[in-house]
């Protein structure tokens, strides 16, 4: 329908309105101009890290972001105005804040200026723009927002939970590891209007409402955090779920995170009782709301088919103990028991969750099914992924299937070792004979193959048996890097696999062995490859806040993030990721309040830092270049690579000293900048005089390819001492057969540092090596990952003897940075990508490559062709952005540029949005040969 409204500014307004979730949402148009005059609206509205038209949101003052619309006249934005309402009506009514016209050209993290919001509260929110001839745009389509609750006083439920776990009946650890089935019956009287509910669990929940599923995709939610400092509640939309009349509310329950081991830790297995908690809030068409909490009233049972449920062990289902309707009215549950309830503490933070749950986003299918002996079956899907499979297979009544998983075959053989202590096994005991559809509900795992024993024999084994399903994180992949090279095309996909695969949640290390731990120095290595790899921002976001809440009073940040008790030391490189991460982010999206919420946490790590500062070099403990290859240390110690210690922790020090102050140059914290460079000033002068002698190489320890790029990449030395460590390092290589010597430290500053002082033709030659250590050795060994070592398993000889072999770790995928900023040449002049450089570098070894990223303004993409010397180049400015293309390697008398001449640099600087196609001819003393 349409409607019509008068504002006192006399605009005219249009509005095409409709009722979604409850929420009444409009798309309106309105100004002085008419609609023939005016710029197409804004598109891509967004709030705080991406997020579009959220229910059970968590800001109260949240951010607003939108994107100039392609097709408009204009090329930039000279002002914005915002409008936000408790409803479309009230947008040209009643609004709780209106910008008015703001001049500027900012398109993103715009704060809302009104009063907080508060728990629950329904708004929505429109923008327009005028361009730089003053044009004014169309207003955009309105978006909604909505609060989840904020504070724990907006919770009337409890924690929940069946009467045999708690603590004072001493539960056994099979007791504990048992789900816990929960439901309340209630009756709903009048029209609903609309329904939320607000929901989460100390451990793993699984919502139903009249036998539906709530949310039939979420898996192992809320997810991990430190459970003692903050919990995620979701917010789930059940309107269409509910009727009038007798309605149920139920969930399955089980340990997860909360109450399972974490690691190898088996005396902490299962020892803490899953607790559930619920509130559905009601509205009815009438105004009058109703609420069903989890308490007292619940019924309890731990008779249902799962047995057992453990994130790393996996599950036993019993189909003899299925229940028919549980979740559903008309269920019988008079055996079942009253729940028992715990109170909320109010120092423990319920908090919305600030990013998507895990969800299942796709299905493989397995493509090959062999059976290597009488009775079992191995089945291939090809793809070395994480989650879980669904399996529809033929059983026989009480005859137990027996289910495991491998990332590899070990010689031909079967091979589960390199899980360690994680039995990664699941148990399906059917009650009758026939097909069985079993999906495992509360476990997860890493496998590409599937072992499947006692199933009935007489069916022969048939690839439809088995379908992996891919969980992860639920955001968007965006990597769009393509190439000439087939090889280079299958790492890059292997590098976005193992994205998928270890953003669980949290970014893992590994996601398949007794470990699986947010581990911080894998963390800060990858997150900008990731962030142009996949809409990443909101879980690093959400992480962080994980991080902070793990930070020590002394400034010390835990190895691995939520921290268990299992290695309680700090690693210089590893901490050091709460100086990283931050500042990173900014410079990708130009959102400073990741800066801001994130400046205490650095400074306290610097405190930490100094206070581990002896005799004139830092004494922090570091698990070093983390499996650098070919050591010359034996046994464990080699793992930690051959760089000096305290050079490496000193030099991390420096570099997170540099961080902090770009950070506070930006928040305009004035007062802490200059102690900082009085700081770094002196740590500078003691890298030089405390590790290098005279000549610049190292005074104790061995020389390494690390040694000499950490003063490079972190600007310890002045330029001419810079120019002869970058002597000494390109020496390394060449000792190295230009190969990599380089851990999980070394490796991506590697690359920055080849990038950076212009010898590409040294990137090229050791991204396309193949023999080992390599990139492409994993490729020639069939990788579909990226693994933890670069010799962690070969075609031949199986997995490597020296252990720690996990077949997806995403630390050495840093090298598609490479392939955005490098090959392709994207990147940011200034923060969030306001101006861009475009500056690819062209090699022997591809003929072809393209890519885009979608910066905050838009996407930026970037393709080129190479035929012999002769190059075409197009680039694609988005709005409100301009570029400066940079083609050293091209002849200038060769260049056109939309087949104009180019006759200076300027007409390379500068450039407006829109598509440019260049041409031009590689200078041959510039090719990039291998």
């Amino acid at each position: 329908m349409t409607l019509s409204f008068t504002r006192a500014a006399a605009l005219a307004v249009a509005c095409s309105v409709s009722l979604v979730g409850g929420t009444l949402l409009a798309s309106c148009s309105s100004g002085g101009a008419s609609k023939a005059d005016q710029q197409p609206a804004p598109v891509v509205l967004e709030v705080g890290e991406g997020f579009s038209n959220p229910i059970g949101y968590y800001e109260s003052t949240p951010r607003f972001s939108w994107q100039l619309a392609s097709d408009g006249a204009g090329h930039y934005q000279s002002a914005y105005q915002i409008q936000v309402a408790a409803s479309a009506e009230g947008l040209d009514r009643e609004t709780l804040w209106d910008s008015g016209k703001v001049v500027s050209a900012q398109t993103s993290w715009i704060r809302y200026g009104g009063a907080p919001f508060d728990s629950r509260q329904q708004a929505v929110w429109r923008v327009r723009t005028w361009d730089e001839n003053g044009q004014m745009s169309r207003w955009s389509e309105v978006q909604s927002i909505e609060l989840g609750l904020l504070s724990n006083d907006d919770w009337q439920g409890q924690w929940i939970g069946h009467p045999d776990t708690e603590l004072s009946q001493q539960p056994s650890v099979q007791v504990l590891a048992t789900p816990q089935y929960l439901r309340t019956e209630f009756a709903l009287e009048s029209a609903i209007k609309k329904a939320r509910l607000y929901i989460t669990a100390k451990g793993l929940f699984k919502p139903f409402i009249n036998g539906q599923q709530v949310a039939p995709d979420d898996v192992m939610t809320p997810g991990w955090t430190p459970y003692d400092e903050r919990i995620e509640t979701l917010t789930y939309d059940v309107t269409s779920l509910l009727k009038t009349g007798d309605n149920v509310l139920a969930a399955s329950l089980a340990g997860g995170w909360y109450s399972g081991r974490v690691a190898d830790l088996m005396a902490l297995d299962h020892q803490l009782p899953p607790r559930l908690l619920a509130q559905l809030e009601v509205t009815f068409s009438n105004g009058e709301r109703q609420i069903i909490g989890s308490d007292a009233s619940w019924k309890a049972s731990q008779q249902g088919p799962i047995q057992f449920a453990s994130t790393y062990d996996g599950e036993r289902y019993e189909q003899r103990l299925e229940m028919a309707g549980w979740s559903d009215s008309n269920f019988d549950d008079s055996d079942w028991q009253q729940a028992v309830v715990e109170p909320i503490l109010p120092t423990i933070k319920l908090a919305p969750k600030r990013h998507a749950p895990i969800r299942i986003t796709q299905a493989i299918p397995a493509i090959e099914v062999w059976q290597p002996s009488e009775g079992v079956a191995v089945f291939d899907l090809g793809q070395n992924m994480v989650g879980v499979p669904r399996l529809q297979i033929p059983v026989r009544a009480d005859q137990q299937v027996t289910i495991r998983y491998a990332e590899a075959l070990h010689k031909g053989e079967f091979y589960t070792d390199n899980y360690r202590s994680a039995k990664v096994t699941d148990h399906y005991i059917p009650s009758v004979t026939g097909t069985a559809d079993y999906t495992p509900t509360f476990t997860y795992r890493g496998f590409r193959y599937v072992e499947i024993s006692g199933f009935d024999a007489s069916q022969k084994p048939s690839q439809e048996w088995v379908t992996g399903l891919v969980q992860h994180s639920d955001f968007e992949i965006r990597a769009s890097f393509e190439s000439s090279h087939s090889k280079l095309n299958k790492l890059a996909d292997n590098i976005v696999w193992g994205l998928r695969g270890n953003f669980y949640d949290i970014p893992l290390d590994c996601p398949q062995r007794d470990e699986r731990l947010g581990w911080t120095g894998d963390a800060q290595v990858f997150v900008t490859p990731s962030m142009y790899m996949a809409d990443v921002y909101g879980f690093w976001s959400a992480w962080l806040q994980s991080v902070r809440e793990e930070q020590g009073d002394d400034g010390k940040i835990p190895l691995y993030i939520p921290f268990v008790e299992w290695i309680n030391f700090a690693s210089s490189g590893w901490g050091d990721a709460v100086t990283i991460i931050p500042w990173q982010l900014y410079q990708l999206t130009g959102d400073d309040t990741i800066l801001r919420d994130n400046y205490a946490m650095m400074k306290g790590w610097l405190d930490y830092h100094q206070s581990q500062m002896k005799d004139d070099r830092s004494t922090m403990m570091t698990f070093g270049d983390w499996l650098q290859p070919y050591p010359v240390a034996e046994g464990k110690k080699a793992n930690r690579g051959d760089t000096e210690f305290d050079l490496i922790s000193t030099a991390f020090y420096a570099h997170s000293l540099q961080l902090t102050i770009n950070a506070a140059e930006v928040l305009g914290y004035q007062q802490d900048i200059a102690p900082m460079k009085q700081t770094l000033s002196k740590l500078k002068g003691l890298v030089r005089n405390t590790f290098y002698d005279q000549e610049l190489k190292p005074k104790t320890g061995v020389e390494t390819q690390t040694s000499y790029l950490l003063p490079l990449a972190f600007d310890l030395f002045n330029p001419a001492v810079q120019e002869v460590a970058f002597a000494h390092l390109l020496e390394q290589l060449a000792k190295a057969d230009n190969h990599l010597r380089t851990g999980f430290l070394g490796t991506p500053l590697l690359i920055q540092v080849l990038h950076e002082r212009g010898r590409d033709d040294l990137v090229y030659d050791l991204l396309f090596k193949e023999s080992y250590p390599s990139w492409f050795y994993s490729v020639n060994n069939g990788a579909t990952t990226t693994w933890e070592r670069w010799n962690s398993y070969t075609l031949k000889d199986g997995f490597n003897p020296q252990g720690m072999n996990s077949l997806n770790h995403y630390a050495y995928g840093t090298v598609s940075r490479y392939f955005y900023e490098g090959i392709l040449g994207i990147q940011p002049l200034q923060p969030g990508f306001k101006e861009i450089l475009i500056a690819p570098k062209f090699g022997q070894q591809l003929d072809q490559a393209s890519g885009d990223y979608q910066t905050p303004h838009g996407d930026v993409a970037v393709s080129w062709q190479r035929t012999g010397r002769a190059v075409e180049l197009s680039v694609t400015v988005p709005k409100n952005t301009q570029a400066t293309i940079e083609l050293p390697q091209l002849q200038r008398t060769s260049l056109q540029v939309n087949g104009e001449a180019v006759v200076n640099e300027n007409q390379l600087q500068g450039l407006k949005p829109g598509t440019y196609r260049v041409v031009g001819q590689l200078q041959p003393e510039q090719f990039l040969s291998n």
